[in-house]
């Protein structure tokens, strides 16, 4: 008689990975959500989520608040992976809303560097990393967004750069600084160079999102698909095990950029997203509309733009000192 072997079920994190790139997450996010859900099932002593409920998410978010003291976008992280853990690996429905503590989202204005300041950081920095940097600041790029830029994505005689699956999923335009056409030309040069040598090494496949490369077979070798700012070196893809040149590491550009600012000896903490501060900041003192800013910024909300009107240098917010009168 031939015995049965009877499959496995997959476990849970398994479940929830798969889940995660079935809808096309990044793995950024599937990271932290299979971390979320391992710290929460640990916090339980190894329960099964499905023998818990809304009294067991409650008690963890508390602990992260008031135990763990942690920021409350680390808070909500953990509550949308959980919440996702439970609605589209479980298909179970919490109760809503939570009646967790709830960590305080402190109300901090940006901090925004003057044009000079930016400048001077800027000088500090040289090759890839002062290109990015000025894109940066130059086009309001989140940090991500300018690492995933691909070639396709500048459009140098519109002077627009097209933004792909900015915060929120969303595509936005924002402008292409005149200043940076022709240094960005000659950087698209030697990239392609690389391309083309990883091409004859039998390489030069790039990863693309959402299954394009079943849709378009010989798209992820097309050179408007590369990545603006490629990896030095070629690395396996942790989900597909595929060899391809991914994007540069965005830690690189952050540790140039906080050493850059240390160097133009400017008294502020600066991080790239620094630069997108002033940028905005920077358009709304030269007068550009509000609505304007908030659309080149990807902002779902006007409030969240307008933020930038309470750091500027005139305007309605221009008040001067009675000891200066």
């Amino acid at each position: 008689m031939h015995s049965t072997t009877q499959k496995r079920p997959q476990k849970l994190l398994d479940q929830l990975r798969d889940t995660i790139r079935r809808k096309h997450y990044s793995i950024r996010t599937e990271q932290a959500y299979v971390s979320w859900a391992k710290r929460f099932i640990l916090f339980h002593n190894k329960r099964h989520p499905r023998e818990m409920g809304r009294e067991e998410v409650e008690a963890f978010l508390t602990y992260l608040a008031v135990q763990r003291r942690v920021a409350a976008s680390t808070q909500n992280q953990a509550l949308n992976a959980i919440l996702f853990l439970y609605r589209e690996v479980l298909e179970i429905e919490l109760d809503l809303p939570l009646n967790a503590v709830r960590a305080k989202r402190p109300k901090r204005l940006p901090t925004v560097l003057t044009r000079d300041e930016a400048l001077r950081v800027i000088a500090c920095l040289s090759g890839t990393h002062q290109l990015m940097t000025k894109l940066l600041y130059g086009s309001g790029l989140r940090l991500m967004e300018c690492v995933r830029l691909r070639v396709k994505d500048l459009d140098f005689e519109q002077r627009i750069i097209t933004v792909r699956d900015g915060k929120g999923m969303k595509d936005r335009i924002t402008v292409l600084p005149d200043s940076l056409s022709s240094p960005l030309q000659e950087h698209l040069r030697r990239v392609e160079m690389i391309h083309q040598q990883d091409i004859k090494a039998g390489y030069g496949a790039v990863y693309l999102p959402y299954a394009l490369d079943v849709k378009y077979p010989n798209a992820n070798r097309e050179w408007i698909w590369q990545y603006v700012f490629p990896a030095n070196r070629l690395s396996t893809d942790p989900r597909t095990h595929a060899v391809h040149r991914h994007h540069i590491d965005p830690s690189t550009l952050q540790k140039a950029v906080k050493r850059a600012a240390r160097l133009a000896d400017v008294k502020k903490h600066v991080t790239c997203h620094t630069f997108r501060h002033s940028f905005a900041t920077r358009l709304l003192e030269s007068g550009h509309d509000i609505r304007t800013v908030q659309e080149l910024l990807g902002h779902k909300d006007v409030k969240t733009t307008m933020i930038y009107t309470h750091v500027l240098n005139r305007g309605a917010f221009a008040v001067r000192s009675p000891l200066d009168e």
